[in-house]
C-alpha cells in the first residue's frame, strides 16, 4: 500500500464519522482479533490500541487515527485480504505502523497491560 494511501486513510474525519468508525471497532474487533491473534506478529500492539482508541482520556485526534486503522483491520474486504495468513495482514501493518508512528506516545502502559491479559485470556 502506497504512502499517500495511508495519509489519506488517517486524516481527520468529521466527528458522525470518528463516532461510526468506534461502534464499528467496538462491535467488530474483538471477533476478527479472536480469529487472528495467532497469525498476526503485531496483535499485543493491535490490542493495545484498541484500549488507546477506546479510552475517553485519549484525545480525541489520536483516537480517531487509531480508530481508522482499526476499522482498516476490521474490514473484511480490504487491498490484501486477510485469509491469506500473514501476507494478507501486509497492508494492515503498514496502516497500522503509520499510525502508531503518530500516536505511540499516547499508547500508555495501562493500554499495553490490559493487551497483554487479553492475549493471555485469548490464548489460554
Amino acid at each position: 500500500m502506497d504512502k499517500s494511501k495511508i495519509e489519506k486513510l488517517l486524516l481527520p474525519v468529521p466527528l458522525a464519522k470518528s463516532r461510526s468508525r468506534e461502534k464499528k471497532v467496538r462491535a467488530q474487533f474483538w471477533p476478527k482479533f479472536r480469529a487472528f491473534a495467532a497469525h498476526i506478529p503485531f496483535a499485543e500492539d493491535l490490542a493495545a490500541a484498541y484500549y488507546c482508541a477506546t479510552d475517553k482520556k485519549t484525545p480525541l485526534k489520536v483516537r480517531g487515527t487509531l480508530l481508522a486503522a482499526l476499522a482498516y483491520f476490521i474490514l473484511p474486504a480490504d487491498i490484501v485480504p486477510d485469509f491469506f495468513a500473514v501476507v494478507g495482514f501486509s497492508d494492515d501493518l503498514a496502516v497500522f505502523t503509520a499510525a502508531m508512528t503518530l500516536v505511540q506516545a499516547h499508547v500508555t502502559d495501562e493500554h499495553r497491560e490490559k493487551a497483554r491479559q487479553a492475549m493471555d485470556t485469548e490464548t489460554n
